[in-house]
C-alpha cells in the first residue's frame, strides 16, 4: 500500500482543521468585509509575512520566470479562484454546507485524474471515497436521516462546487512529475511564487467587486484577528502542509484527508457552543479514516 507515515498523516490532517476554522471565520465576516476584498487582504498579508523568507524567488534570473505560465495557473486555481469562490459561497451558504460540498473532493480528484491525466481510479479508491462521504453525511445529518433531508442547496453551494473542481486541478498540478513541485523549491519561495500571481487575479476580482458594490474594511480587533488567522493559519501553514502531503502520497489519497474538514467544523462548533461530542462524530471519524486506509491500498 502507499506509505502514509505519521508525519504525512499529520501534514494532511492539519489543513482540514485550519480550513474548517477558515469557513467559520468567512461566515462571521459576512456583512463586515466584502468576500473578494477579504480574499485579497488575506493573501496580501500572507505575502508580506512570507516576503522576508522567499524574496529570492522574485529576483531576475529566478526559475520562477522560466515557469511563469505554470505558476500563473497555480495562482489562479489556488489563491485566486478557490478562496474567492469559497468566501462568495459563504455569503449565502453556511459553513456546514460549504464543507459538505468540499467533502466531494475525492470524487472530483479521481475524475480530474482520469479525464485530464489518464489516471484510472482503482476500485479501492472508489470504495474509499464512498466510505468517507458516508462519514461526512453522518456529521451533516447528526445521525438522523430526517435532518439530512432538510439540507438545501443555494447559490453559494454552486460557487463551492466550482471551487472544489478547480482545487482538484490545482492539487494534480502540484503532484505531476516534471511540473512545478513543492519538492523542487524552498517552501517559502514556492508559496510566494503562487501568491504573487494569485494576488494579480485576486486584485482583478476585488476591483470588479468594488465597481458594483460599496467596499469598506472596518479597522477593529475582530477583523484584524480574522485576517491574521486566515493569512497565517489557513493560508501559509495549511498550504505548506498540503503541498508537502500531496507531493508525498499523491492528490488522490490526499483528497480523502480533506473529508475531515466538515468533521472538524462540527467539532469546533460543538466546542464553541459548549456541547460535548456526540456518537456520530466518532462514527464519522471511523468511516473517514477507513476511507483513507482503503483508498491507499494497492
Amino acid at each position: 500500500m502507499t506509505r502514509i507515515t505519521p508525519k504525512t498523516a499529520l501534514l494532511l490532517t492539519l489543513p482540514p482543521l485550519l480550513w474548517a476554522g477558515n469557513a467559520v471565520v468567512g461566515r462571521l465576516m459576512v456583512g463586515t468585509v466584502a468576500p473578494l476584498t477579504l480574499n485579497l487582504l488575506r493573501w496580501l498579508l500572507a505575502a508580506l509575512i512570507l516576503l522576508p523568507l522567499g524574496w529570492r524567488v522574485l529576483r531576475r534570473g529566478s526559475p520562477l520566470w522560466q515557469r511563469w505560465r505554470r505558476f500563473a495557473l497555480l495562482g489562479l486555481l489556488g489563491v485566486g479562484s478557490y478562496n474567492s469562490l469559497q468566501y462568495l459561497a459563504l455569503q449565502t451558504s453556511t459553513p456546514i454546507n460549504v464543507t459538505l460540498i468540499a467533502a466531494s473532493m475525492p470524487v472530483w480528484m479521481l475524475g480530474v485524474g482520469a479525464f485530464v491525466y489518464g489516471e484510472r481510479p482503482r476500485a479501492s479508491q472508489i470504495l474509499g471515497a464512498a466510505l468517507s462521504l458516508v462519514g461526512v453525511l453522518f456529521v451533516i445529518s447528526r445521525g438522523s436521516w430526517d435532518t439530512l433531508m432538510q439540507v438545501r442547496l443555494v447559490t453559494g453551494d454552486l460557487y463551492m462546487l466550482v471551487a472544489v473542481l478547480l482545487w482538484a486541478g490545482y492539487s494534480w498540478m502540484l503532484a505531476r512529475p516534471g511540473d512545478a513541485s513543492a519538492r523542487e523549491w524552498h517552501w517559502a519561495e514556492f508559496l510566494l511564487a503562487q501568491i504573487t500571481f494569485g494576488l494579480l487575479w485576486s486584485s482583478l476580482a476585488a476591483g470588479a467587486e468594488s465597481s458594483v458594490r460599496e467596499v469598506a474594511v472596518p479597522l477593529s480587533w475582530p477583523v484584524l484577528g480574522a485576517l491574521v488567522y486566515i493569512a497565517i493559519g489557513a493560508s501559509l501553514v495549511a498550504y505548506r502542509c498540503w503541498g508537502i502531503g500531496v507531493a508525498s502520497v499523491g492528490p488522490a489519497i490526499a483528497a480523502f484527508f480533506s473529508n475531515l474538514t466538515p468533521v472538524f467544523a462540527a467539532v469546533l462548533s460543538a466546542a464553541l457552543l459548549g456541547e460535548a461530542p456526540a456518537w456520530f462524530h466518532a462514527v464519522a471519524f471511523g468511516l473517514i479514516v477507513a476511507g483513507i486506509v482503503v483508498s491507499s491500498r494497492r
